[in-house]
């Protein structure tokens, strides 16, 4: 069974379509970054799925001098984001009840830019998605890989 071509290009304009209303499109002038992996988009509150990144005021150790990993992994999203538009697919609510989601900019994920940079790690315990943006990143000493630090879920569980 064959297509006509115009019956091709109806599914195709279609799937496109579909495509483009299960992604919600924000500007970047409706966003306020909290941390390294949450942000507040139009009143909602939106926690990156599949990562975990340094809490505020977490600190880590390089070469003995203190780094603020935290702040450094928040201002990195800020950086990335800059004025540009976001567009996250949502993926679910989490315990705390905010919107998890795999946000991109550029069409290039947040999520594996932070683990690629270092300065976010795969969130095992609920995905195995960004493994291997880890492991780049660790045999690279890129970011708190450099570092003496904790893991942010160790380090909440102390502080």
């Amino acid at each position: 069974m064959f297509f006509s071509k115009n019956k091709i290009i109806v599914i195709i304009l279609t799937s496109v379509v579909i495509f483009v209303f299960t992604i919600k499109d924000l500007k970047s002038s409706d966003l306020k970054i909290i941390d390294g992996d949450t942000i507040h988009l139009n009143g909602k509150k939106i926690r990156f799925s599949g990562i975990d990144t340094p809490e505020i005021k977490q600190i880590c150790y390089k070469d003995g001098v203190k780094n603020t990993c935290g702040v450094s992994a928040k201002q990195i999203l800020i950086d990335k984001i800059s004025n540009n538009r976001i567009q996250c697919i949502e993926e679910g609510k989490d315990q705390y009840k905010r919107i998890l989601a795999e946000c991109f900019v550029n069409n290039e994920s947040l999520s594996s830019y932070l683990v690629r940079s270092g300065y976010a790690f795969a969130y095992r315990r609920y995905s195995k998605k960004f493994i291997s943006d880890e492991n780049y990143a660790k045999l690279n000493k890129k970011g708190m890989w450099s570092m003496e630090f904790d893991y942010p879920w160790d380090w909440r569980k102390q502080n």
